[in-house]
């Protein structure tokens, strides 16, 4: 194995370091910015290399003290090592280098990052990874790069304080379940109201499992809801309590009104309330609504960006795939009294295409797709013939994309605000605002 020298100079996307080895880049998890270390290569491609750190000869002056034992094991976070500001100036320059290339947008468009007022104790849904008996049962997160569990016995530093709670009475009901070795995961979704507990299990006697944990639910507080997954969601059956899960964003209209929102077990939900919060704020001021706008949301889960923006439009129309999402929009709508608002369960881009078949207008399209992006949607959404889009993006690269094509179709990028919503990691999200050339 080679051993060679190196000066880490920047991040990647990806959350590895970046410096040079007679020339060629190296990319090295763990590393800082600043770092002189020694380093072992552990692959040569024909464009760069890969190395892991054998020794640091000069720790970098942004390096701090991780909070958690695991770090440097885990692979749920990989940057607890690198001071705040580091990782935030990271980000944008991965969103300003990502638009540049894919969209020739220039850096000054892209506005400063959105930092998250908690770096620690933010995360509101987390998945757990089970490995053994009850005798020696790890719970936890995957080890880097393998399916090896890390034994979280003293939580996780990013998620909310209530759900490490919930995971310290899981654990202890789980030591005396015979069959431990058969539930591969336990999710956690919570809520400004509600936190539920999600067991999956692969085992042959379903009805078992759900007697114990409802035998054993009042030493499961925290927890105000136990559920059983035996396959896909649509399995998901109730085993204790209430799969009640709420939280509030501001809504709009003469009274600023608050919007109540709930999402179901299993469903998808922000896992970061406060920058969910400052994102939807985002969007209504570059949205800069007058109160008879017809909105498209697509991919728009239960409604969290577009029902909040019901008071100040005409309507409302959401697009998601998933029926679930669908049915909590719908949910959504009565329990906050919308009536503007109609939310249909088909694919994205089916869906708007019968919107531009029917002639349907919408002076403004919002957008929040999965990290893969929208590129089949991007076409259908031209037809339309918008205003503005709005698109919320966790994927630099896919949004560039997109943006690219979007210019194709006539549409200009206006500004790109990234938000900072998974401190401790490479990911980020950001909200960038098209208009019509």
């Amino acid at each position: 194995m080679t051993v060679a020298c190196v000066h880490i100079e920047k991040l990647a996307f990806g959350g590895n370091g970046i410096g040079r080895i007679n020339g060629k880049v190296c990319f090295v998890p763990l590393s800082c910015p600043g770092d002189e270390l020694l380093v072992n290569i552990t692959a040569e491609k024909r464009s760069y290399l890969t190395a892991g750190i054998a020794g640091i000869i000069t720790p970098s002056h942004h390096r701090v003290v991780p909070p958690c034992p695991l770090f440097n094991s885990c692979g749920g976070c990989g940057w607890q090592h690198i001071a705040y500001p580091v990782q935030v100036d990271a980000k944008r320059q991965f969103l300003v280098d990502a638009l540049w290339r894919g969209a020739r947008v220039p850096v000054e468009k892209v506005s400063e990052i959105v930092r998250a007022p908690e770096q620690y104790g933010y995360r509101s849904r987390v998945q757990f990874k089970l490995h053994g008996g009850a005798d020696k049962l790890r719970i936890g997160f995957y080890r880097h790069a393998s399916h090896v569990v890390e034994d979280a016995t003293q939580g996780c530093p990013i998620v909310l304080p209530v759900i490490n709670e919930a995971l310290f009475c899981l654990r202890d009901v789980l030591s005396s379940f015979p069959e431990s070795a058969a539930i591969p995961q336990i999710n956690i979704d919570c809520g400004e109201q509600g936190v539920v507990a999600i067991i999956k299990y692969i085992g042959r006697d379903p009805d078992r499992v759900a007697a114990f944990f409802e035998k054993n639910h009042c030493s499961l507080e925290p927890l105000t809801g136990v559920f059983l997954q035996t396959g896909t969601q649509s399995s998901l059956r109730r085993v204790s309590g209430s799969g009640i899960l709420a939280y509030s964003l501001p809504g709009g209209g003469v009274d600023a009104s608050t919007c109540s929102l709930i999402f179901r077990p299993g469903g998808f939900s922000q896992v970061n309330s406060a920058q969910n919060r400052a994102m939807l704020n985002i969007i209504r001021e570059l949205a800069c609504l007058g109160g008879d706008e017809r909105v498209l949301d697509l991919y728009c889960g239960n409604g969290n960006f577009s029902l909040p923006l019901a008071y100040d439009v005409a309507t409302i129309t959401g697009i998601e795939e998933n029926v679930y999402s669908i049915a909590s929009a719908v949910d959504n709508c009565q329990l906050n009294g919308i009536d503007n608002a109609e939310y249909i369960a088909s694919d994205a881009a089916k869906g708007v295409r019968r919107l531009a078949d029917n002639r349907r207008h919408y002076d403004v399209v919002i957008l929040d797709p999965p990290r893969s992006g929208a590129a089949d949607t991007v076409g259908e959404i031209c037809r339309l013939n918008p205003d503005k889009i709005i698109y919320i993006s966790c994927d630099p690269s896919t949004l560039a994309r997109d943006c690219g094509l979007l210019l194709a179709g006539g549409f200009s990028v206006f500004k790109s605000i990234p938000v900072d919503m998974f401190p401790q990691t490479y990911h980020l999200e950001s909200i960038t605002l098209l208009q019509r050339v």
